[in-house]
Order: C-alpha cells, then sequence, then structure tokens
C-alpha cells in the first residue's frame, strides 16, 4: 500500500515538474523575441549620431547586454528565474531604451535650427523614428494583460488590447492563437505610421495612454523633422 501511494507521488510530482516547465516555457519563449527587439534598440542607438546621445554609441547594448545575461544564463542552467525577477528585468531594461529614446528625440529638437544638413537630418529622425516603433512595441507585449505568463494564464483573453483574431469566431480562425512580439510590433508600426490603431484597439486607459505618447513622438518626428529637411533641400 506505502508503495503504491509512492507511486502515486511520484507521478504527481512528475506531473507537476512538466506542467512547470511547460508552463515556463509557455513564459520565455515569447519573452526572447522581445529580447531580441531590445537588442535591436541598442543596435538602432549604435547608429545614431554623437550629438544625439550620451556618452559612447555602444553604452546601450552593453547596459542591455549586462541585464539581459540573468535570462541567457537561466535558460542554459535550465534554472527558471522567479516571475518577479524577469518582470522586474524587463521592465528595468524598458526604462532605460525609453530614456534612451527621449533624449535623441530631445537632442534632436535642440540641435534642429541649427542643422542644415538634410542627408543626416533625415537619417536621424528614421532612426529615431524606427527606435520609437520598437520601444512602444515592447511595450505594449510587456504591458498587455501582465506579460506573457500572465496572459498565458488567463488564456490569451482580451485585456489592454483585442486583435481581430480574438474577435472573429470563424472557423477560418485558429481558437489556440495568441498575440507574439511581432503582433506587438505591428501595432506599434501602424500606430507610429497611420496615429491611430488599425485593426487591434486599445481597451484600457493605460493601453490608450501608451498609443497617445507613441502617436505624439511619431507625428514629431514624421511632420516637424521631415518638414524642416525638406525645406533645405
Amino acid at each position: 500500500m506505502s508503495q503504491v501511494n509512492k507511486t502515486q507521488e511520484t507521478g504527481t510530482n512528475e506531473v507537476g515538474d512538466f506542467s512547470k516547465k511547460k508552463l515556463m516555457r509557455a513564459h520565455m519563449l515569447p519573452r526572447w523575441t522581445a529580447l531580441i527587439g531590445i537588442l535591436a534598440t541598442g543596435v538602432i542607438y549604435l547608429f545614431l549620431p554623437e550629438k544625439l546621445i550620451l556618452g559612447p554609441g555602444w553604452l546601450l547594448l552593453v547596459i542591455e547586454g549586462v541585464l539581459m545575461a540573468p535570462f541567457a544564463v537561466a535558460w542554459l542552467a535550465g534554472y527558471h528565474l522567479p516571475h518577479f525577477t524577469i518582470r522586474l528585468l524587463a521592465l528595468v531594461l524598458l526604462g532605460i531604451v525609453t530614456i534612451a529614446l527621449a533624449i535623441g528625440l530631445a537632442l534632436l529638437i535642440q540641435t534642429l535650427p541649427g542643422n542644415n544638413h538634410a542627408v543626416n537630418l533625415l537619417q536621424s529622425a528614421g532612426l529615431l523614428w524606427a527606435l520609437n516603433v520598437l520601444v512602444f512595441a515592447l511595450w505594449y507585449f510587456e504591458v498587455d494583460g501582465g506579460g506573457p505568463l500572465k496572459r498565458h494564464l488567463s488564456g490569451y483573453k482580451p485585456v489592454d488590447f483585442v486583435f481581430p483574431q480574438q474577435q472573429q469566431q470563424t472557423s477560418n480562425v485558429d481558437e489556440h492563437w495568441y498575440p507574439l512580439f511581432f503582433d506587438y510590433l505591428f501595432l506599434a508600426f501602424t500606430g507610429a505610421t497611420a496615429l491611430s490603431p488599425a485593426d487591434t484597439f486599445p481597451l484600457t486607459r493605460r493601453a490608450k495612454m501608451l498609443m497617445m505618447v507613441e502617436a505624439v513622438l511619431s507625428m514629431t518626428i514624421i511632420i516637424l523633422l521631415a518638414a524642416r529637411a525638406v525645406n533645405i533641400l
């Protein structure tokens, strides 16, 4: 009898370990694509002109690498970081790249009157615009539903954003569909180009606020700075 109980207990533990691994896999796999997006912000920052950055151009990449190291070490060692630690590191990374974006835009506006090189101005504006899209795609990914883990636990129900696949009830839509980082990247891209939602709509005030800030920054870059460059030509 005791052996049967031990066997049942062992089986329960194995199921629990499998469920935990499956849960963490669902948590971390989508986040890796977002981490690649964060590295892309560092690469863009590396190519910005010196007058639009503080410190050396490689500084943001180094900071990102240091903060991303725990993810890589834990993944290679098979250790699962606590959700609080993952969430904290992700938000710190987002805060740093957002500050870099704000500084770059502020310095561009500050140096705008004396900048008579149209090509350089357009290049700088284009890099900042791309950085703006990536930064807010990362914010949307991290904010929606409390992050990828909570979205998984809630069955990917719409919380901050509702995607068209979550609205359609047809046989052509995969019932197991859920948003990945690329979906949030597309959301940020349409918000930066159309300055309004396209096929994905914000549901909460924080989502609407994020989209408003992105649209304002994009409008500043596209209209004011590009218009200045056109006048120089």
